[in-house]
């Protein structure tokens, strides 16, 4: 089999994964910094196995720092281009294809906003017969893709398509801001996010040297508990932790429900209850959650791809679909 690196070139992280089972995922935030993208891609494959062929999706062209998602796309491919010129790239499409760059140049709204495809596609073998849901939830947003005997049957393939559909929620486990229209005395500003939500209940480890955050400053509970006081218009040391922890918990269980209406949307459009449920991504772990006490008759299988594949490989899922997909495609050729 090819030796294939896949890329998963997003707004606000850039992940690699190999056939070989090697995965990265490196903080990038493209919007704030375009110009940097092709040094951030050569500083995340500097150590990567060695690999024949580039396999490559995207979502980093929704960032608003291009005019258009043509322009995202265009200034990815090049910074691609400019890494990887002289070795085989494939670039993915909401299609269900893989084509070359100029191709992938000459059809850009094909290739932007793909990956959830990837996912899908490698995804349904573990789901070879009947209906199932891929639920997928990263740090933006949460995909809910239909399954029928291991072929992805989405209503939608463009973000806008998707979203009107139910199958792309804008609901993520980090960068989603705190829900302030769930209570009126709240403030409306971005003062925190839906990572510090989960880090108070615990479902989000702590970790002191990412400053990811709504301030910058590190995902911690004590700093957590900082930014949710000020949804409240107070400070950390003048707010009780049972008063974040409220806001914690109702934040949470707005986004289980709207998560719940999406599922039950898409599920209703396959026709009978999933035989599969497969889901993956960094926020898995909430998936779970919602997934438990949703009314699945008959029961069914779950399938944690963190589980399948180990958690690095779960995180940079859509980088391994892509490359994996890549590599069967051109043996098979």
């Amino acid at each position: 089999m090819k030796r294939v690196l896949g890329l998963d070139i997003g707004g606000a992280n850039l992940k690699l994964a190999h056939t070989d089972g090697t995965a990265r995922t490196a903080p990038f935030e493209l919007w704030k910094q375009p110009t940097q993208l092709a040094p951030a891609l050569r500083d995340l494959i500097a150590s990567a196995p060695a690999f024949d062929i580039i396999a490559v999706t995207m979502t980093g062209e929704m960032c608003d720092c291009f005019e258009t998602r043509r322009e995202g796309v265009e200034t990815i491919l090049d910074a691609v281009e400019t890494i990887f010129g002289q070795t085989p790239l494939r670039i993915w499409r909401n299609d269900g294809r893989f084509v070359d760059m100029v191709t992938a140049r000459q059809t850009p709204y094909g290739v932007a906003s793909a990956n959830w495809l990837a996912l899908a596609t490698f995804a349904g073998r573990f789901a070879p017969v009947g209906p199932a849901l891929l639920i997928d939830m990263g740090s933006t947003t949460t995909d809910i893709i239909p399954v029928v005997d291991g072929k992805p049957v989405p209503q939608g393939r463009t973000d806008f398509e998707r979203l009107q559909s139910g199958e792309l929620l804008y609901r993520g486990v980090r960068r989603t801001p705190y829900p302030w229209t769930i209570q009126t005395d709240l403030t409306a500003e971005l003062f925190a996010t839906m990572l510090d939500a989960y880090l108070l209940l615990g479902t989000v480890p702590e970790n002191a040297e990412d400053h990811g955050t709504a301030d910058g400053r590190p995902a911690t509970i004590d700093h957590a508990h900082t930014r949710l006081a000020r949804m409240l218009g107070r400070d950390g040391d003048h707010c009780p932790p049972g008063a974040t922890m409220k806001l914690a918990r109702m934040a949470a269980a707005h986004v289980a429900q709207e998560m719940n209406t999406a599922i039950r949307r898409v599920s209703e459009r396959i026709g009978s209850k999933p035989q599969y449920i497969m889901t993956a991504g960094s926020g898995e772990a909430v998936a779970l959650q919602v997934i438990k006490y949703y009314d699945w008759a008959p029961p069914a299988l779950l399938v944690s791809l963190k589980e399948q594949l180990g958690p690095g490989l779960s995180s940079a899922a859509c980088a391994y679909a892509a490359a994996t997909l890549a590599a069967e495609r051109e043996d098979a050729n």
